[in-house]
């Protein structure tokens, strides 16, 4: 482990344990590398890593402050870092295979936790669908925006953030599979309805199952475009 490396792991020792909460403003610079033992260049360079990683702000003219940690917040450079493994089919395989093991169980958890608003604005983004069915870009929207609405319903921010991260990934290959496959509105919104009636009986088995099915088939689709290398990058 660098010094660097140390140093950040001290401030964060501060934070995990509270002495700096979320929101509380740090020590001027020397008083704070003389608090953890380091030089003023470590202390600089950890505060300047950290702040990269969301877990300070730089206020300019008026100091550095502990964020407030929030999942959605921390996690928020998920999507820039998937984003840039464009191409890599590799990869992507493997953001597929974690949407897999992550969507079926968080769809049902919504299941059980789902309010009657929730289920509402969940149908809103499925009725839109319906009507968006020979749009193409349109359907998409909805359908990620879909997706969101039942996420949501777990009330895991960290779940949510997750699995946006990873599902924007995917965004531009189910634009692409609609456009060249005539037959994948029909069964996207079969299949969203199956989820949606799931989720509407509060049965988490079954959501469980529908959401299954529906990432399996994409999945299975997306494999079989990369293997042939018809499946355009993402980007």
């Amino acid at each position: 482990m660098s010094l660097t490396d140390k140093a950040i792991a001290q401030i964060r020792e501060l934070i995990r344990t509270g002495a700096l909460p979320p929101g509380s403003k740090l020590p001027p610079e020397p008083d704070l590398a003389a608090h953890l033992g380091l030089s003023r260049n470590l202390a600089r360079e950890a505060v300047k890593a950290l702040a990269v990683a969301r877990v300070l702000e730089v206020r300019r003219g008026d100091g550095t402050y502990v964020t407030s940690l929030q999942p959605s917040l921390l996690l928020e450079g998920l999507g820039g870092a998937v984003e840039l493994l464009q191409g890599d089919s590799a990869a992507l395989q493997d953001l597929m295979e974690v949407r897999r093991l992550l969507e079926p169980a968080a769809t049902a958890l919504a299941a059980t936790r789902v309010s009657d608003e929730q289920l509402a604005e969940v149908k809103r983004h499925l009725d839109a669908m319906r009507e968006a069915r020979d749009d193409v870009e349109q359907l998409n929207i909805h359908d990620a925006a879909f997706h969101r609405a039942v996420i949501t319903a777990t009330d895991n921010e960290t779940l949510l953030t997750l699995l946006e991260g990873i599902s924007g990934r995917t965004l531009r290959a189910r634009i692409w599979r609609g456009l060249v496959d005539t037959q994948a509105a029909g069964r996207t919104l079969a299949e969203h309805e199956a989820i949606f009636h799931a989720l509407s009986t509060r049965d988490a088995s079954l959501s469980q199952a529908a959401a299954l099915l529906h990432v399996n088939n994409t999945e299975q689709w997306l494999r079989e475009h990369l293997r042939t290398g018809e499946a355009p990058p993402l980007r």
